[in-house]
């Protein structure tokens, strides 16, 4: 195999898999979408036109993951990981 070709076929291999766009949301999912966003496979404009979230609810799920790592992403035990303004001393 040329190393040309080669090339394009490791670029290929780096492509997340993406969750469809109906697809239930779970950490792993959400954590795939962030990665594939970071790493310039997809603009957050189309990820967000696709799944239908907004730009503020995706920079809240990085934030969420910057913070507390994957399960930050959770939803089912929110109140743990989000802390508002509020009630930061």
């Amino acid at each position: 195999m040329p190393v040309m070709e080669q090339r394009v076929v490791e670029t290929l291999d780096m492509v997340p898999d993406l969750p469809k766009p109906r697809q239930r949301w779970t950490v792993r999912r959400k954590a795939t979408v962030i990665g594939a966003v970071r790493d310039g496979f997809v603009p957050i404009n189309e990820v967000c036109e696709t799944y239908n979230i907004s730009i503020d609810e995706f920079l809240a799920w990085e934030r969420d993951m910057d913070r507390y790592g994957i399960p930050g992403l959770r939803t089912t035990r929110v109140q743990i990981y989000r802390v508002t303004d509020k009630q930061r001393p």
